[in-house]
């Protein structure tokens, strides 16, 4: 990559959208795949259409919810050490951007950004974004790639254009993969950065199994409003016949795997339609809707070098609720490991 790029090699503003890998027929065999399961499961990836997005949006301001707003005040706190990490000229990628309300934090202390590349997929929440990114920041080229970030997801940057790539996972999302899949995911990711690129990531940290209960659990009910509109999603898009009052959200912590599950349980006995597929359910049967593991800061270090990444610098709040992340690629191959 090259080491000097002139400030015009990139358009500022909001480039064309676009379009990766993102099809109903892959939800539509994780669905029916899921629901074949005992026990019962559909990926965490589904909860987010527009309106899930938009309830998450809503988790994140919650008193119970600590998560955003500790990361928030991690990134206000580190953030120019975070950007020292990153280095001039860099192109941003971050996974799952949502409102990208963290990201402006760190673009804000990033020394002259080359690009900032966000993928969702939520449509309508991803063009919202990178035009509020791009107000806020007339300078800065912003390419928003519409797709599921789990896929290979194409970069719409020309490699000419940045120093070095950096990836952004913050939040907690990457406690939502099972180990092999977060090895998975976290390999794929270093691909796309390549040797010389970095990696800035949320997890997570071990806590108070009644705290976490009660984060993934909060009394207003947004939670259970977010984790049902599942069941709605799979009505509209999958041809469900789900009835939603029929199901209960509940957040169980499993300690012997470390995570808080998400669960929708059936409250009757009864038979659902979905993609054409009929589906028993007993009372009190649930579907596992969502994982979201806790680490200590030992445990994540060691799943990043089992995809062969090596955290240069931490960063945590003073009660050690959460964590942030800079790593970098170590110099195996990913096909060696």
């Amino acid at each position: 990559m090259a080491s000097s790029i002139p400030s015009t090699a990139l358009k500022p503003g909001v480039h064309p959208l676009t379009d990766g890998p993102r099809t109903t027929q892959s939800m539509k065999d994780d669905v029916l795949h899921g629901l074949s399961q005992t026990p019962k499961q559909l990926p965490a990836k589904y909860l987010y259409d527009e309106r899930g997005s938009s309830l998450f949006d809503d988790i994140c301001t919650l008193e119970a919810y600590y998560p955003t707003r500790t990361e928030v005040q991690i990134l206000d706190t580190h953030a120019n050490d975070m950007a020292a990490h990153a280095g001039s000229k860099a192109a941003l990628i971050e996974y799952g951007s949502g409102t990208s309300q963290k990201t402006h934090r760190l673009l804000k202390a990033l020394h002259d950004p080359a690009a900032y590349v966000p993928i969702d997929i939520a449509r309508e929440h991803l063009l919202a974004a990178s035009e509020r990114i791009a107000e806020a920041f007339p300078a800065l080229p912003v390419f928003p790639v519409w797709a599921d970030y789990t896929a290979t997801v194409p970069m719409p940057v020309p490699a000419e254009a940045y120093t070095r790539a950096v990836a952004f996972y913050p939040g907690s999302t990457i406690g939502n993969f099972l180990p092999e899949q977060a090895i998975a995911f976290l390999q794929q990711v270093r691909t796309r950065v390549g040797a010389s690129g970095g990696l800035l990531i949320g997890a997570d940290l071990k806590k108070d199994p009644n705290r976490l209960r009660h984060a993934y659990n909060d009394p207003q009910g947004v939670t259970a409003a977010f984790n049902k509109n599942l069941l709605i999603r799979l009505n509209r898009e999958l041809d469900g016949d789900f009835a939603i009052d029929q199901f209960a959200h509940e957040a169980r912590w499993v300690p012997e795997h470390n995570r808080i599950e998400m669960h929708l349980v059936s409250q009757t006995e009864q038979t659902v339609q979905v993609a054409g597929r009929s589906f028993a359910f007993e009372s009190g049967e649930s579907i596992c809707t969502e994982y979201s593991h806790k680490y200590t800061l030992e445990g994540f270090e060691a799943l990043l070098a089992r995809a062969n990444w090596q955290i240069r610098a931490t960063w945590t709040d003073p009660d050690r609720l959460f964590s942030v992340h800079y790593a970098e690629p170590t110099t195996m191959d990913v096909a060696d490991s």
